[in-house]
């Protein structure tokens, strides 16, 4: 399937735009951030109750869910153990005056005094207990390390591979898309979760593979354009795998929008943050990755600007 023969769109001219744009949301999500005290935690950063409740009848998620909003809206409520019970686990943040190990009736008598007060069934409490954050704060930094580390690792296999500016202009991507995607996150009111984590982890791979993909076009067509500068030749090279990209990207994004219309509420923070690292992934190929490797890259030498101006010229008569 072919789509989009032959283009010539010259997304090296619209590169300052997209940086600028992308620190505008970066900024403000910054200045959000810095205004509400810092990124909101889920519960697998703070800790808090953890109960298995079983119901006489059949019993959905969303029903026990909408139940316990006046308790918090901060909640994880999953199906539990095998189809047939009727169990429901519930998980509720670390509420005021709870420490680890005490005060755990509090947590479990709200929710059993909003169940009763919304009249979902009759039930039991099959298990109860108060956990500690999932994620401490010793993981929270070797996470943060190893995040880092594979960037640098990345850089430096695709300046092996490629060359130095390639490498560098993959990092500032990556680094783009992560800080892009917590952003918007935080705009729309999401946590910070074990399931956002993963989804922003794998979201740095999907966007170096975008990169890898053009920038192995990019080193093909350096070998056949001598004297040609760096921003045509990418520029070329953006065109030519256009048509990859906007399959690729389009078959995933349906993929993940299906995921976050039927998957469930446990799922929809990991959906959404698919959503928006698949389309800011994309757009940071084309304009942050590609845009930060002709800046980096040696001036355009005499030969190149004539090539250029020809280019041009032939251009103008074929219009």
């Amino acid at each position: 399937m072919q789509i989009l023969r032959n283009t010539n769109f010259n997304f090296i001219r619209w590169r300052w735009h997209a940086i600028v744009v992308s620190a505008a949301i970066i900024a403000a999500g910054a200045w959000f951030n810095f205004a509400r005290g810092g990124l909101p935690l889920g519960i697998d950063f703070t800790g808090g109750t953890v109960m298995v409740l079983q119901f006489a009848q059949p019993t959905s998620e969303d029903v026990v869910r909408k139940a316990l909003d006046p308790v918090t809206t901060d909640k994880v409520v999953q199906k539990y153990g095998q189809a047939g019970q009727n169990q429901i686990l519930v998980r509720l943040p670390m509420m005021k005056g709870q420490e680890e190990g005490t005060n755990l009736e509090a947590g479990v008598n709200q929710v059993q005094d909003a169940l009763q007060r919304a009249n979902v069934g009759s039930f039991q409490v099959v298990s109860k207990d108060l956990v500690g954050p999932v994620v401490g704060a010793d993981l929270r930094n070797k996470g943060i390390y190893a995040t880092l580390a594979a960037m640098l690792g990345i850089m430096l296999y695709i300046a092996l591979r490629f060359r130095l500016t390639f490498g560098v202009g993959a990092s500032v991507a990556s680094l783009h898309d992560v800080l892009i995607t917590l952003s918007l996150l935080t705009f729309f009111g999401y946590e910070l979760s074990l399931n956002v984590i993963a989804a922003i982890l794998t979201l740095v791979g999907y966007g170096v593979n975008e990169q890898i993909v053009v920038f192995d076009r990019v080193r093909e067509n350096l070998r056949t354009s001598r004297g040609e500068s760096m921003d045509t030749v990418i520029n070329r090279s953006v065109n030519q795998t256009l048509p990859r990209t906007i399959i690729t990207c389009s078959v995933t994004f349906l993929a993940v929008f299906a995921l976050y219309l039927f998957g469930g509420e446990v799922l929809r923070a990991f959906s959404f943050t698919m959503l928006v690292g698949i389309a800011t992934s994309t757009l940071s190929t084309v304009y942050i990755a590609s845009g930060v490797a002709t800046l980096l890259s040696p001036r355009r030498t005499a030969a190149a600007r004539a090539v250029d101006a020809k280019t041009a010229r032939r251009a103008g008569q074929a219009r």
